[in-house]
């Protein structure tokens, strides 16, 4: 039972020793019709208000003013998970986001590139903020160790809260779904109507947990500069 439960999330199938589930990371290019970089509609004046909105915040978390490069990244790190989160609700669709091997991968690349820019340009800073203004000098140990441990997590606390939410919202979904055989008429009806409110609040963790991991990240570069 747990290894057909958990089956949902394994990438392994395979088309000339090729892993084509991971090619569902991509996918979200597929989906947005060409029109849309063409002819200005609905949908590109819908997401571009959401951009213009998540730039508006990172830049006010970056400390920024008219520079609109450095939040370019962000709003792609939110754009990139955000596809990939929605895909995986869809049937036969691998969710790329519920394994470590992507989200582990965004978290570090994006960590190690913090580091190296704010001990490299800033080193002074960095280490001013590894001791809170005001602490005790007999603190001041203990308080750069828990700095030094609670920096060194980050990227695998980003990775893991991303996997785990979208692991265990698809987990009660196929729960739930494999109970229908055995059901009569009126709980499977109840069923169904358990399962489209589950996906709408599923759709609602993707566009949350896109929305954390990218304040997060804006959060943690803030502290660099």
């Amino acid at each position: 039972m747990m290894n057909n439960l958990f089956s949902i999330f394994d990438p392994s199938t395979n088309l000339l020793n090729l892993s084509i589930n991971w090619i569902s990371t991509m996918l979200g290019l597929m989906f947005i019709p060409f029109s849309f970089w063409l002819l200005p509609n609905r949908h590109f004046f819908f997401w571009k208000f959401v951009i213009m909105n998540l730039h508006n915040e990172f830049k006010i978390l970056l400390n920024m003013k008219n520079n609109k490069g450095s939040t370019f990244i962000f709003i792609s790190l939110f754009s990139y998970i955000l596809f990939n989160n929605f895909l995986g609700l869809f049937p036969y669709i691998f969710t790329s986001t519920s394994h470590l091997t992507i989200s582990l991968s965004l978290s570090l690349s994006l960590w190690i590139s913090f580091m190296l820019f704010g001990w490299i340009n800033n080193t002074k800073h960095m280490f001013i903020h590894m001791i809170p203004q005001g602490t005790p000098t007999i603190l001041m140990p203990f308080m750069v160790l828990i700095e030094t441990i609670s920096n060194l997590i980050r990227p695998g606390t980003l990775a893991i809260r991303l996997t785990a939410n979208m692991i265990a919202g698809h987990l009660l979904l196929t729960l739930l779904s494999s109970t229908g055989n055995i059901l009569n008429n009126y709980l499977l009806i109840f069923l169904i109507m358990t399962q489209i409110i589950l996906l709408t609040l599923e759709s609602a963790v993707a566009i949350i947990q896109s929305y954390v991991i990218s304040i997060l990240s804006t959060l943690y570069s803030s502290e660099t500069n």
